[in-house]
């Protein structure tokens, strides 16, 4: 299939898109990884951090300051794993483990932008902050409509150095106005929150490097998030979702693992095993559907 590496719950906004059959569009991180290998350093996060002059080192070289974030260097499964602020020298020692890194602290919004390119110039962006609830999990996430022009600026300069030439979507991952993560994919929890067209336009970027969208009216939307504990196996009656899923308001709704794996097969954040994510235009519709999702799942110990 032309697009790489898609989650089965994530098809249903792949499935209706033309797209040429010996064109590769890369969803994922080891997609990207076989299709790109002249940019596989970007994989990579002490590259990122150096390419902002940001404090950084592999574990067993001593930050000169703390606290510091540690994480591992390559991360092609996301959700944050093995990521967590080291606050003293005596802790870090005890928490050293191989292919893991630390890198100053940043404080600041946390945001996740999209980038359209067009041979190496960002020709479109679009920006989405989380609302933590504590254990790497999010509650819910706001697409917002409104640009960040001092953060687009900086990514403009970024990529210019860095992405010279380079046609597709990219996502950045951004605290404080510096980057903490680049994949050379776009964020596929959401692209039908861009628009109808958006995908069949980035086909076309990807096809032949030009970049046809224009944003109608851009409306603020919301991707919310619904978590159960670890632990469990779950199931929910996929007619329930279908019916949710035509409610006015509503985009999409995923659910979020395959019930034919185990749970540990799964990447997930250490707070908790996500179950559902309901796309929308309105943040109390969303959650109102949260939670009957939330009644209407089933679990038995996993």
């Amino acid at each position: 299939m032309p697009f790489l590496g898609v989650d089965p719950w994530r098809w249903q906004y792949f499935a209706d898109v033309a797209c040429p059959r010996n064109l590769g569009i890369p969803i994922d991180e080891a997609s990207a990884w076989e299709l790109y290998p002249e940019l596989r350093w970007v994989h990579n996060k002490l590259t990122i951090a150096a390419s902002q002059g940001l404090p950084h080192g592999p574990h067993g070289v001593m930050p000169r300051r703390f606290p510091v974030f540690s994480k591992p260097i390559f991360n092609m499964r996301g959700m944050g794993t093995g990521g967590r602020v080291v606050r003293t020298p005596r802790e870090y020692l005890l928490s050293i483990q191989p292919g893991h890194m630390w890198m100053q602290l940043l404080t600041g919004a946390h945001v996740s932008t999209d980038v359209a390119l067009a041979r190496g110039k960002p020709v479109w962006m679009r920006h989405s902050t989380g609302v933590p609830m504590g254990g790497g999990m999010f509650d819910y996430w706001i697409v917002h409509a409104a640009p960040r022009p001092a953060l687009e600026r900086y990514l403009s300069r970024w990529i210019r150095e860095n992405l010279d030439g380079f046609s597709g979507v990219v996502n950045f991952e951004s605290i404080g106005g510096r980057i903490i993560e680049c994949h050379l994919r776009m964020a596929d929890q959401w692209p039908d929150l861009n628009g109808r067209g958006w995908l069949e336009a980035a086909v076309e970027l990807y096809r032949s490097g030009r970049w046809r969208w224009r944003d109608n009216p851009r409306r603020i939307a919301y991707s919310v998030a619904l978590f159960g504990p670890h632990g469990f196996r779950w199931t929910i009656d996929p007619k329930l979702v279908d019916r949710l899923r035509r409610q006015p308001g509503v985009s999409s709704i995923q659910i979020t693992f395959d019930e034919g794996k185990p749970p540990s097969a799964h990447a997930m954040p250490p707070g908790g095993f996500r179950l559902a994510i309901v796309n929308c235009w309105s943040l109390d519709l969303g959650k109102r559907i949260r939670a009957i999702l939330k009644r209407a799942f089933v679990s038995r110990p996993g």
